[in-house]
């Protein structure tokens, strides 16, 4: 009977121990981020509502791929349904992509009209949970862009606010470039809150990877300010900050910008909405081929 029983566990092991391994990646699978990658770097993983009614599907990027090389002229449109900007695109990493790339040449994530914000002139309302940003004009939509807001442990603050600073060559006084020889540029920043800890908030020019990634500030397209201080991309195409600094604080609304720090009143109202986005615990392709 105990021979029985002995035989019996060790079936039942042998099971487990083969369906573990069956759920493995495979040593001749297509490699790929770890599904425990801390830098989230799979995109795929990331879970935007917006995109529920969207067919997309996963695409490793291998040595050589570009936005440009895989998609033409349409990889501003893959670069923007991604939240992310060509010096974040590296081998190794997932992208999301369209499966109609065109049918999403429109795509934002916000609602055209917005009713908080239809007695403004100008309404800034910022989707942590889409990252995403969107600038209203008496409750309709006149442009939007993707944002990267504060990672897990520097979150942004959530709530309504009010623009009451602008400083179009602002630098952080507290952190530095990559390689350590520069204070990390701000270019076009708009600042929204000051905490009680006489931490400031700003939105400005920030490099886009895709997913969360600030100390607390809100960052948006500024190819011309990586490409000043990373000498890359050659040449710049994605320039939103300018754009909604612009449209917010610039010289047709305040005159007399000298391009250094200045105090406002009256600025656009800032409402910060949701939570950092969600992540699935494991790669699409896995998630799917255990569906089947």
């Amino acid at each position: 009977m105990k021979t029985r029983l002995y035989n019996l566990a060790g079936i039942v092991i042998l099971l487990c121990c083969s369906l573990f391994l069956v759920l493995q990646p495979l040593p001749i699978a297509e490699p790929g981020p770890l599904p425990e990658d801390p830098a989230m770097e799979d995109l795929s993983r990331i879970v935007y509502p917006s995109m529920a009614g969207i067919e997309w599907e996963p695409r490793f990027i291998k040595p050589n791929d570009s936005l440009w090389s895989l998609f033409g002229r349409d990889w501003t449109v893959v670069a923007r349904f991604n939240r992310i900007d060509r010096r974040h695109i590296y081998p190794g990493m997932t992208l999301k992509v369209p499966k109609n790339i065109r049918s999403v040449a429109a795509y934002t994530p916000l609602p055209v009209e917005y009713k908080p914000a239809s007695r403004h002139e100008k309404y800034i309302l910022i989707s942590l949970t889409e990252q995403w940003l969107g600038a209203y004009e008496y409750g309709k939509l006149k442009f939007s862009m993707p944002a990267a807001s504060g990672r897990e442990g520097h979150n942004t603050p959530t709530g309504l606010f009010r623009v009451d600073a602008r400083h179009r060559n602002h630098t952080s006084s507290l952190y530095k470039t990559e390689d350590e020889e520069a204070q990390y540029p701000m270019d076009y920043a708009i600042r929204f809150h000051i905490d009680k800890n006489d931490v400031a908030y700003w939105i400005h020019a920030r490099d886009l990877p895709g997913r969360p990634a600030s100390h607390g500030c809100v960052g948006v397209y500024d190819e011309v300010m990586q490409q000043r201080v990373y000498g890359f991309p050659e040449n710049p195409v994605l320039l939103q900050a300018e754009e909604l600094y612009n449209w917010a604080v610039g010289e047709e609304v305040y005159e007399g910008d000298s391009g250094e720090f200045e105090e406002l009143e009256g600025g656009p109202l800032v409402e910060i909405a949701g939570d950092n986005p969600s992540y699935h615990h494991a790669p699409l392709p896995l998630l799917l081929s255990l569906t089947k």
